[in-house]
């Protein structure tokens, strides 16, 4: 570490400290000389050595291990935006990707999704479960809302769907993209062990899928076309865009935009119609 990283790691460990209330954690609540916790009670949190601790702050003894970061991490109750930036200072990367699997979303980001009245748009998680969607992803996509929260995977859709299937204008070419883009995002969030069963169960189920499996192909679903049959509509081709969602490294949202005027209007023409979203049967 160099002299600036390390004043920079011992400034922010010391600004963490001074901001956790010693009673409200159990420590004694005399006069204390500077707010916060002492070295030692960080230690005593962290379950590491206060001479190890103190040596951290002063930049000596050099850089620590994971482990010891994510114990002080624990023991400051840092934010996981914070235990980054921890991470950053000291080791100059960010922790290794501990998957947790995602538990919905907020109001505002489904107000956000909502906003786009005549957009589809999903939010996905990193194993490619859907967990939120508005009324346009509803009509023109699918109405996940009918489907089983277990059912609502993207790939699952695409390999054991037949109404899915019919509908990709390309399903192989779609479905091997998707098997790439599906085993990038599994392994940058860390969630490899979490889809396992998934997998085993689709390689049963499918051979096209063990194929593109065993091929291991790596794809980025940053943007791009698709060309989908929908059983009102017809053959319509959408834009399509993946945002990560800012401080939710679990979610990913995708937007779908219309590819011509023609296709707009009569998207525009369905959702304004529909009296509401329980409509369309394909993704």
């Amino acid at each position: 570490m160099t002299d600036k990283t390390v004043n920079a790691l011992g400034t922010f460990l010391r600004d963490r400290r001074a901001r956790l209330d010693p009673a409200a954690l159990g420590f004694p609540g005399e006069r204390r000389r500077t707010p916060g916790l002492r070295r030692e009670e960080v230690a005593q949190r962290s379950n590491i050595s206060p001479t190890w601790y103190t040596w951290l702050e002063q930049g000596r003894g050099g850089a620590p291990s994971a482990d010891v970061l994510n114990r002080i991490a624990r023991g400051l109750m840092l934010t996981e935006a914070e235990r980054e930036h921890l991470y950053m200072l000291a080791l100059g990367h960010p922790p290794k990707a501990q998957y947790a699997a995602a538990d919905g979303v907020t109001p505002r980001l489904q107000r956000l999704l909502d906003a786009f009245e005549f957009s589809p748009a999903i939010v996905k998680t990193a194993t490619w479960d859907v967990v939120a969607w508005n009324r346009a992803a509803a009509l023109v996509l699918t109405d996940y809302g009918k489907l089983p929260p277990q059912e609502r995977n993207v790939l699952r859709l695409i390999f054991s769907n037949a109404r899915v299937r019919r509908a990709q204008d390309d399903w192989a070419s779609t479905a091997r993209f998707v098997v790439g883009a599906f085993r990038a995002d599994a392994a940058r969030a860390g969630a490899m062990t979490e889809v396992t069963q998934l997998v085993e169960e689709l390689r049963a189920l499918s051979p096209e899928f063990e194929a593109f499996w065993r091929d291991h192909d790596i794809n980025v679903p940053g943007g791009g076309m698709k060309r989908l049959h929908h059983p009102t509509l017809g053959l319509l081709e959408l834009e399509y865009s993946g945002f990560a969602v800012e401080g939710r490294p679990d979610l990913g949202m995708i937007v779908y935009n219309p590819a011509t005027p023609e296709d707009a209007a009569r998207m525009r023409a369905l959702i304004a119609q529909a009296p509401g979203a329980n409509a369309a049967p394909d993704t």
